[in-house]
């Protein structure tokens, strides 16, 4: 983490703007780092020789030692000359709890252009301007001017806004909740949500984050980082601006912009976050944070002891889409046996008022036993004739007996409230109301689902590409170059082809003379004409025969040519046959969101904004499978053999459009109808807007998530003749790297894995599902009795904040001394310079002679480590 991680564990920190004046930040803050005795701290005054008995001195670039850590409490307007000072002094960071930035208007802003110059120009990571600070209890820093000190526990908080955080810290000291970690990150000029998000998954403690987010600031790296952590720890989201009155005030409240709130949704859930709605929400949500049973679905049983209680949390679970579990045959006749006569005999199951802790427990059991049940909720009113703590320890032992998730609602007073405290301490989600219990019961099924996407292996697919692709782009910048609105219909018709998506048969006329002629197309047919440098289209209008073709020839000829030859030599005439009847509609889309760039949308034809799916580019077989899910025709195709092979075809065309958004930063946006009939799915109406190619950044500069990179495929020989082909690893390699595994001798997986003796599956799914923007695989397959064999690998992790990566290799025992490693090896170097890294390193074990001779050879320095390991590191600085 570079300079991140120097300044968050500081061994010096200077407290720039420290006074003894009560009431003052500077003061506040200072009380707050003074405990701390296991690092040096410095006060920066130029008016006091000492503060509260800690030296003091003019500037930070008086102090006589490097500091790691400075913070900042001075007025705005002083700011950038004192962060100056820091970077002339080698300062590794700095934190601005000052206001009167980016959320003060205009001259704030140019304030906040100057700090990112001068962090630019020394490299210092900068947290803030505008935030509270930064508390990690654990190392006992505390950088805020907060009354609040939270104790340690597991739990960081990441917050754009600064009160609720402190609300946050409150509530969990009332709770007995600790955390790992505060964050307030202010205007986050250059730290934000994906920076700490990195550095808390590098963190042992921290064991789930929380966030506030406003808006996502640095969208591409809280990508990147998100999906990371939440591969294997809970991430939390309050992100309100769901509407536009709220968007606007985020706007004024922090001089940033909120995009659209439906794609923050596809975001949350493509990476593996859980979003939230209130804030009761994030609070319930960190009490479950380490919960052990996450839900398998959505069913759940509900038993109560009152029945109004039953009747709310059914309402809430329908409110936010769950399901009430239907009771096997089995079960129901087994709640006869010992239930009151008077029980509900459905789900809720009100076992009566008069229940004692055996009717509560053998409720229990029967629901955990029935597989139509995907979890629980146990709902205790005072008029039980159970104990409401005896109860408590009952359920913690038998969820402690299942996988199945219990959820509690404890009503009452005193005995209640230290009923739920012994449930929450046992990692039993519990509540004072059934609304809580149920929306904290459906987010964590969201929490679950949205893991299984990341860990869903997708079918493999082969590499379609566009054969025609370079042909194209030309065609398309050509189009931007003349500001053409639209590209043309006989271009968009050939771009989509190359992309394996059918369309409606059409047929696009240049010559107005063979508008009279008989077209193969045949009758019924839409004429349409098409102004593509205008960006618009005359309404269609619908042949029926031949006379009424003729009729619509000469009536556009008049129009269009007689009378207006200019405008005539910019129309497209466009004969295209209509859908056939009982067609379903689906609209696809490709648009441009101002924080999250290229997105695709699919929606019904109707217009219907409630019914609007989502997804981020690029798109597998998965993504494109549960974006279809989505949509109003999906239950009615799955049922049919003919639908569910339109879905697959609809899968298909979904795939196609993603790898042409993917290869077209060209393209601005793009709008077609797909028309689905029994197995088949057809585009018309197809406009696709080109845009001027601005931004020359990166590779993809259109996309927050890089796609697999092509580039990196070669094929390379062995000894034998054999050709092996090297490429970047993808998420259905899953089975072919467990085979691999599975055949490797002891000896190899010891010196590749040291003291890893199994690789579990979420390991070896997480080793396939790989962020290429910051982690490279390369494996190497042959043929081998008609067979795909995986017989080797490599591997590069660039450090995020460093201009390091981590390198790893795998040779399969049946082909190592072939020069595999070393090719593989020079493959790694290529790409860490491409990635501009300054060194790559590894760490191999020293008895594994065969690997350093290797890295010697390549020109690797070896040094000796601890524990039996060396490390290998190439120096890549030109």
């Amino acid at each position: 983490m570079g300079g991140l991680a120097k300044m968050l564990n500081p061994q010096s920190v200077a407290l720039i703007g420290a006074t003894e004046r009560e009431g003052s930040m500077g003061k506040a803050v200072l009380m707050n780092l003074l405990p701390a005795t296991n690092r040096t701290l410095y006060a920066v005054n130029p008016n006091r020789k000492s503060v509260l008995g800690i030296p003091s001195f003019p500037s930070v670039g008086d102090i006589p030692s490097r500091v790691d850590l400075a913070v900042i409490v001075t007025p705005a307007h002083t700011v950038p000359a004192i962060v100056r000072e820091c970077g002339d002094a080698g300062v590794a960071g700095a934190i601005i709890l000052s206001a009167g930035f980016g959320e003060a208007g205009p001259e704030g802003k140019g304030l906040e252009r100057e700090l990112v110059d001068i962090r630019n120009k020394y490299g210092l990571r900068i947290i803030g301007p505008n935030c509270l600070g930064v508390i990690l209890p654990h190392i006992g820093l505390n950088c805020t001017f907060l009354s609040t000190d939270p104790k340690p526990g597991q739990i960081a908080i990441i917050s754009q806004s600064g009160a609720l955080g402190d609300a946050i810290l409150d509530w969990g000291g009332a709770m007995g909740i600790g955390f790992s970690a505060f964050v307030s990150l202010g205007s986050m000029i250059d730290v934000g949500f994906g920076d700490f998000i990195d550095f808390l998954s590098q963190d042992y403690w921290t064991k789930s984050i929380l966030i506030y987010m406003e808006y996502v600031g640095d969208a591409r790296g809280f990508i990147s980082a998100a999906r990371g952590f939440a591969m294997t720890k809970p991430l939390i989201v309050l992100k309100p601006g769901r509407w536009k009155g709220s968007a606007q005030a985020i706007a004024a409240h922090t001089g940033g912009r909120t995009g659209n709130d439906r794609v923050y949704d596809a975001v949350f859930k493509r990476v593996g976050v859980v979003r939230v709605r209130e804030v009761s929400d994030l609070f319930n949500m960190a009490e479950v944070l380490d919960s052990r049973h996450l839900p398998r679905g959505p069913k759940l049983a509900i038993i109560t002891n009152t029945g109004s209680v039953g009747i709310i949390a059914s309402d809430t679970l329908a409110e936010f889409g769950g399901e009430l579990a239907c009771l096997s045959d089995e079960s129901a006749k087994e709640l006869d046996s010992f239930l009151p006569e008077q029980w509900s005999r459905n789900n809720p199951i009100d076992i009566v008022a008069d229940a004692d802790l055996a009717r509560y427990m053998d409720t229990v059991a029967v629901c955990l036993d029935d597989d139509g049940v995907d979890g629980i909720l146990v709902a205790y009113a005072p008029r039980a004739v159970a104990d409401a703590i005896e109860l408590a320890r009952a359920l913690i032992e038998a969820s402690r007996k299942t996988a199945k998730s219990i959820v509690a609602v404890w009503m009452g007073g005193e005995r209640a409230a230290e009923g739920r405290r012994i449930l929450l301490q046992s990692n039993v989600p519990a509540y004072a109301t059934p609304e809580e219990a149920v929306k904290t019961y459906l987010y964590m099924y969201s929490y679950r689902r949205n893991i299984d996407l990341l860990y869903e292996t997708p079918a493999e697919r082969g590499q379609t590409g566009a054969p025609l692709k370079n042909y194209v782009k030309a065609t398309v910048r050509n189009a931007a170059r003349a500001r053409q609105h639209w590209l043309s219909a006989s271009h968009s018709l050939d771009l989509l082809a190359n992309y394996q998506i059918s369309t409606t048969r059409t047929t696009v006329l240049t010559d107005i003379d063979s508008l009279g002629k008989v077209l193969d197309v045949g009758f019924p047919l839409l004429l349409k004409l098409r102004h593509p440098g205008e960006g618009r289209e005359d309404k269609p209008v619908l042949l029926n025969d031949e006379r009424e073709a003729r009729e619509a020839c000469e009536e556009a000829r008049r129009r269009l040519f007689l009378h207006d030859t200019d405008r005539g030599r910019d129309v497209e005439i466009i004969l295209q046959k209509p859908a056939a009847p009982g067609s379903h509609k689906v609209k696809l889309e490709l648009r441009r969101d101002p924080e999250f760039r290229s997105i695709v949308v699919l929606s019904p034809g109707s217009g219907a904004q409630d019914d609007v799916c989502i997804g981020l580019p690029p798109l597998n077989q998965v993504l494109a499978r549960r974006l279809l899910e989505g949509i109003a025709i999906y239950p009615q195709l799955k049922d049919t053999d003919a639908g569910r092979q339109a879905l697959k075809r609809l899968e298909d065309v979904l795939l196609g459009f993603s790898d042409l958004v993917v290869d077209f930063p060209e393209i601005e946006s793009a709008d077609l109808v797909l028309w689905v009939r029994q197995s088949d799915v057809l585009a018309g109406d197809v406009k696709i807007v080109p845009c001027q190619m601005n931004d020359r950044s990166s590779v993809y500069p259109h996309l927050v998530i890089t796609p697999y990179p092509l580039r990196y495929i070669t094929t390379w020989r062995l000894p034998d003749g054999t050709e092996a082909l090297l490429r970047p690893i993808r998420p259905e390699d899953e089975p072919m790297s467990r085979e691999m595994l599975d055949t490797l001798s002891e000896e190899s997986l010891r010196v590749r894995f040291f003291s890893v003796r199994e690789i579990t599956r979420d390991l070896l799914i997480r080793s396939c599902n790989t962020d290429y923007d910051r982690e490279i695989a390369i494996i190497a397959e042959i043929q081998q009795d008609g067979k795909k064999r995986m017989i080797g690998g490599n591997r590069l992790i660039s450090e995020p904040g460093t201009r390091k990566g981590q390198f790893a290799i795998l040779i399969h025992d049946d082909f190592q001394r072939m020069g595999l490693g070393a090719k593989l090896i020079d493959i790694l170097i290529g790409i860490a310079q491409e990635k501009q890294l300054d060194e790559i390193y590894g760490l191999v074990l020293t008895e594994n002679e065969k690997m350093l001779t290797l890295c010697r050879k390549l020109g690797f320095k070896v040094e000796q480590e601890p524990d039996g390991l060396s490390r290998v590191t190439l120096s890549l600085k030109a």
